[in-house]
């Protein structure tokens, strides 16, 4: 049976897949988003974010699993954007895909999840509605593009506009983006290579990669997860872990803010920063700089030894603690450990 388009309730236009056993409804469909800011939700499947052309945001939808017909796709502006919103009925969803976990949150009945709305739970297996969508997602250049996913995996490649990815339980992938990209995960790791523009990402649980990254803000925060970076180049470099170990190498900033509960830090400089501050509640500090490395610094550690690399022009010095200058002092310098030694070695 072919699909059929029938009007929205409310707001837009809405899809349903219509389907026999002979046809699993797993028809992909096309929709477009006019305008300069597009918002796309789906609470399971996985979702590809590719650059595209013309003039809208191009959303091809694909309907999985054996109920997969009883889902419904919405469109309609919202709050300033035009949106595309894959609605799911009942309150129990089962989803086997790749990527997933398990999820509970509020879902709104036009679609749309975070605040308010009938309480919706998403499992691995057990009793629910077997349903998911994966849609690949085109974005012309310049546009801001908002991606809302409860459980799965997201993609971003190339992408060159504005771009924020929002999950609940969901890894994410970015490389290739020019232009701000936002990246917020309640769990799940997130990898983010070759990009260009500022860059936050904060997850509740996950590691966090990044290689050749370019920003005039790069920021960092999870609550427990390691963070590895390398060949960075930030303005700004702050990075916040609840619990994770941090190992930055290759990296060029001006200013540089590295705290953790909990875990060890390494971080290698490219290029002298104006100012670092490193604090951590039980971890060592390792930090290599260049030869030409100068600063205002102070060491401070609650149990641990201080070893430094360059001739210091001491103001104090205690078992554990250390006060003084290093060349011309050109950068402020502030380490601060609970429970670990701290190093500064001369790169090479």
């Amino acid at each position: 049976m072919r699909a059929l388009i029938l009007p929205a309730i409310g707001i837009g236009m809405a899809g349903l897949w219509m389907a026999t056993a002979d046809s699993p409804a797993a028809q992909e469909r096309r929709y477009e988003l006019a305008g300069d800011r597009a918002a796309v939700y789906n609470l399971a499947g996985e979702i590809v974010v590719e650059r595209g052309s013309g003039s809208a945001v191009v959303v091809e939808v694909t309907p999985t699993g054996t109920d997969a017909a009883r889902l419904r796709v919405e469109q309609g502006r919202l709050d300033g954007r035009e949106t595309l919103r894959v609605v799911y009925p009942g309150d129990r969803i089962v989803y086997r895909g790749s990527g997933g976990g398990s999820s509970d949150l509020r879902v709104q009945d036009d679609g749309t999840f975070g605040d308010g709305g009938r309480r919706v739970r998403i499992t691995r297996s057990g009793d629910g509605i077997e349903a998911a969508a994966d849609l690949r997602i085109r974005v012309p250049d310049g546009k801001r593009v908002e991606v809302y996913l409860a459980v799965g995996r997201v993609v971003a490649a190339n992408v060159q506009g504005s771009l924020v990815i929002d999950t609940h339980a969901a890894s994410v992938m970015a490389t290739g983006t020019r232009g701000s990209l936002l990246i917020d995960v309640g769990s799940g790791s997130v990898e983010v290579a070759d990009a260009e523009g500022d860059v936050r990402i904060d997850t509740g649980s996950g590691s966090v990669q990044l290689a050749d990254v370019r920003a005039d803000e790069l920021r960092i925060d999870t609550g427990s997860g390691g963070v590895s970076a390398s060949r960075v180049s930030a303005s700004t470099l702050t990075i916040d872990t609840g619990s994770g170990g941090v190992d930055v190498d290759a990296a060029t900033a001006r200013d540089v803010l590295i705290d953790t509960g909990s875990g060890r830090v390494s971080l290698t400089l490219r290029a002298n920063p104006r100012s670092v501050r490193i604090d951590t509640g039980s971890g060592g500090v390792t930090m290599t700089v260049p030869p030409t490395f100068g600063a205002q610094l102070e060491v401070e550690t609650g149990s641990g030894g201080i070893e430094v690399d360059f001739p210091v022009e001491m103001q104090r010095w205690e078992q554990r603690h250390l006060r003084g200058t290093i060349g011309d002092g050109g950068a402020e310098v502030i380490i601060d450990t609970g429970s670990g030694g701290v190093r500064i070695i001369k790169g090479g």
